[in-house]
């Protein structure tokens, strides 16, 4: 009888050892959208990705370069006359009417609250005086962003055939503009009252990005969709400093996909310190030097999001000033240190001089050559 119990125990035991192998790969998010992204805005790594240089029309979500580049080329006090075509737009709006004045952050702050297709024509008209050469300047200032695979035609995201981006590159332009301050403000106001001159009442604006009321540190940042587009959302959330950026493009279960995919990031990706400010790396040659070598150590601490055992991947590649001359003083930069995970270029951090290096005198390097004979 007690061979058979313990007989029993070890099969069980096999059975668990084999369903939950020992550094298994941790279960990717099954999302419904057609392309997505996960970015890590700290360190720039994609932690997720599923067809993410798949053009997608991308819907109101172009708003988005629409207000980076407002806020890169105007003042929020500018004030702005409403033509003709901004108040005959289509869609959704603030209804904005003809010759109607509004400074650029009323229209900014009706753009990413209320979608206002109307704001993004008259900003569009504001900075680059018609719709088409504002849209020139999104798609060149989206592709000096790393958007290589972005085409705009409108600022507002209505349908057009040659109006598309991807994940990848929408993830970038998101990137970017988190990390305006004005940005951020703008797209976490939760409501807002702009003037509506000749009517009984002003304009009431409020946030419609549910995300906020969703999920925990919660940022923004801006929805869309038209009918070739599908359901779109670019999302931002931050915890303990830590901001992640979701994009999910066609996506029938936008709110769902956008939670599971900040949920992976965090609870599957931790940043490590895998350098520490001070950290010696390197001996380095000196010629003519009272010391023959020279410590190099690390400039500043350098962390990194990584799953579980991911750590062996990362690998190193110095780059010296060689070859190296004193006097040399401590804290003096001497080289660089490329941090690479999986081969690519994660970081570059400068490798400085861990103590003064003072050039040898004639009897002292005559006295060293002398001593190395044999």
């Amino acid at each position: 009888m007690l061979r058979r119990v313990i007989a029993s125990f070890l099969l069980l035991s096999l059975l668990f050892f084999l369903k939950s192998p020992v550094g298994a790969e941790p279960a990717v998010p099954e999302i419904s959208a057609e392309a997505a992204v996960l970015l890590d805005w700290n360190s720039g790594r994609i932690l997720y990705a599923k067809n993410p240089h798949l053009p997608r029309p991308n819907a109101s979500t172009t708003k988005i370069m629409t207000a980076v580049l407002a806020l890169e080329r105007g003042q929020l006090d500018d004030e702005v006359v409403t033509s003709a075509r901004a108040a005959a737009t289509g869609g959704s709006s603030i209804w904005l009417e003809e010759g109607e004045i509004k400074t650029l952050e009323e229209l900014l702050l009706g753009l990413m609250l209320r979608s206002g297709n109307d704001a993004a024509v008259a900003i569009a008209e504001h900075i680059s005086g018609s719709v088409e050469s504002f849209a020139e300047l999104m798609t060149e200032r989206a592709r000096e962003l790393g958007a290589l695979n972005t085409s705009f035609r409108n600022p507002h995201g209505l349908h057009h055939p040659e109006h598309y981006t991807t994940a990848y590159d929408l993830a970038s332009i998101a990137a970017h503009a988190m990390g305006m301050k004005e940005f951020r403000r703008i797209i976490a106001t939760p409501d807002t009252v702009i003037s509506w001159p000749g009517h009984p009442w002003d304009r009431f604006l409020y946030n419609q990005n549910k995300l906020f009321a969703m999920y925990q540190g919660a940022e923004g940042i801006k929805t869309g969709w038209t009918t070739p587009a599908g359901r779109c959302f670019v999302g931002a959330a931050v915890r303990n400093g830590r901001r992640l950026i979701s994009v999910v493009l066609n996506a029938p279960q936008l709110w769902e996909d956008t939670v599971a995919l900040l949920d992976y990031g965090y609870n599957e990706y931790q940043y490590k310190c895998i350098l520490e400010e001070g950290q010696y790396l390197k001996a380095i040659a000196v010629e003519d030097g009272v010391t023959e070598k020279v410590e190099a150590l690390a400039s500043q601490s350098f962390s990194y999001p990584f799953r579980e055992t991911e750590e062996d991947k990362v690998s190193y590649r110095f780059i010296l000033n060689e070859p190296l001359k004193p006097p040399l003083k401590k804290g003096e930069r001497l080289g660089e240190l490329e941090i690479c995970f999986e081969q690519e270029v994660v970081g570059l951090i400068d490798l400085v001089a861990g103590h003064d290096v003072k050039k040898i005198s004639f009897w002292e390097r005559l006295k060293r050559m002398l001593g190395g004979r044999k």
